[in-house]
């Protein structure tokens, strides 16, 4: 579907964000389900037939055609035997120039001789359980934002905006997006240097997703929607740092908050720099704090515009990087991965425009921002500077994990145009380390008090 068919909703954002905060129709919400799919997307395919219908998913090992594995446990790729329909480089990216991001447009000129975009099948993977598809069409008339837009009221469990009016909506849609209720794992991330050398620092990050826990009800959160743990465990040098962050729901009321042990003092203190521009965790640099998971946190420093949805190329199903037999050295190439393990496919997604508020400031004065309609799992993102020039490119390599269900990046990638150097995050070295969905925590387990025994020097 293409923006002109969304100028009217497009339209209602150029009103003050105080203004916007009527929930939809029961008649709106009776669409869930029946034309749209349960979390607000098209069912229908595409008039062109390249984009099929949403028929459910992958919502179980046996649907993708795989028996019942243990949680942790990697993901088997349903679609090896999938072959690319085309391959898009600098020699013919005009003839997809409006399917391609402005960040991918740039990086096939700026890399024309390596860079390239397989274009698979498109699959429409993207399931997540019942009771998230009942909460959200429960909520759906319910839901609204909070005075300002900076948080979120009469919601809980579901997706809040399934027919989004507005760019914050589209927004909180990513952030309360269901992705587990308790999940661990081992991941790396490396910061590549243009010869294509790297460092690689080890994260066991750990989530407590309150939000959305079966029947979770919004007055029982105490506005507290995630508790989040990570714990850096290589190298050496920076082991032993944790970090830990209560994630509000409804911010106007109160701000994240966070807290990080010290291995070298032992101690624990707040962290409120953990938040909006400051340098993400161990990132040398190339990306800002809220660029994790591709964009976290308060929305409050940006005006939100909802351009509309479009069909474009963008990351998806990418089990060749969540293969266990992929190792970093067969992903890290020179300035970018290595595209023959990506996988692009034609998908509907919603484009967000985001530009710094007056009177506030951001290291990236623009962005904006692509949301799958399958999943609100944000795809891809274009950072602008503030001379208004394309400075870095998020890619959000997304699969399904399908004993679950629920779709969630396997690796995200900040590549900077300007240092051409790029930040890989989401190396599975171990495959009994992937996500682990199966672990038992309590909330007791996630207070400050917790981060100090945990410490281990």
């Amino acid at each position: 579907m293409q923006l002109a068919k969304f100028a009217a909703i497009a339209a209602l954002t150029l009103s003050p964000v105080g203004l916007v905060h009527a929930a939809i129709t029961a008649q709106e919400a009776a669409r869930l389900g029946v034309d749209l799919t349960p979390l607000g997307g098209e069912k229908a395919g595409n008039a062109a037939g390249t984009i099929p219908a949403w028929e459910g998913g992958l919502s179980s090992p046996a649907k993708a055609g795989f028996p019942a594995f243990a949680s942790p446990g990697r993901a088997p790729d349903p679609f090896a035997a999938d072959k690319p329909q085309f391959k898009i480089t600098a020699a013919n990216m005009t003839q997809y120039a409006d399917r391609l991001t402005e960040g991918d447009k740039a990086l096939l000129r700026q890399y024309k001789d390596t860079f390239f975009m397989n274009v698979y099948p498109t699959r429409r993977t993207a399931a997540s359980p019942q009771r998230i598809y009942d909460a959200t069409k429960q909520i759906a008339t319910t839901a609204q934002l909070a005075p300002g837009g900076n948080g979120v009221v009469g919601a809980a469990e579901g997706i809040p905006f399934p027919i989004p009016k507005s760019g914050l909506e589209a927004f909180w849609n990513h952030v309360l997006r269901y992705r587990a209720d308790i999940a661990q794992r081992e991941i790396g991330q490396a910061a590549v240097l243009q010869s294509g050398s790297y460092n690689m620092v080890k994260f066991h990050d750990e989530f407590y997703v309150a939000y959305s826990m079966q029947n979770a009800r919004e007055a029982d959160l105490k506005n507290v929607i995630l508790y989040f743990i990570q714990e850096t465990i290589a190298p050496a040098r920076v082991a032993g740092e944790i970090l830990l962050v209560h994630e509000t729901l409804d911010q106007s009321k109160e701000n994240r908050r966070a807290w990080v042990y010290n291995p070298g003092q032992r101690r624990v203190r707040r962290a409120p720099d953990v938040a909006f521009d400051n340098p993400g965790t161990a990132s040398d640099g190339l990306r800002t704090a809220d660029q994790f998971d591709m964009y976290n946190g308060s929305p409050e420093r940006y005006d939100w515009k909802l351009v509309g949805k479009k069909e474009m190329f963008v990351p998806y199903n990418a089990y060749k990087l969540h293969w266990a037999k992929t190792k970093p050295n067969d992903v890290i190439r020179p300035l970018h991965i290595n595209q023959d393990l990506a996988r692009y496919e034609l998908h509907r997604v919603w484009v967000v425009e985001a530009t710094t508020k007056a009177g506030q400031r951001h290291l990236y004065k623009r962005r904006t921002l692509y949301f799958d309609e399958d999943s609100w799992q944000i795809v891809a993102v274009d950072c602008y500077d503030n001379r208004d020039q394309l400075w870095r490119v998020q890619e959000g390599h997304g699969i399904n994990y399908y004993n679950v269900p629920t779709f969630w990046t396997t690796m995200e990638l900040t590549y900077d145009l300007a240092e051409r150097r790029y930040l890989a995050l989401g190396f599975e070295e171990r495959v009994d380390h992937s996500y682990d969905f199966g672990i038992q925590r309590t909330l007791a387990d996630y207070t400050p008090a917790v981060l100090q025994s945990r410490g281990t020097r």
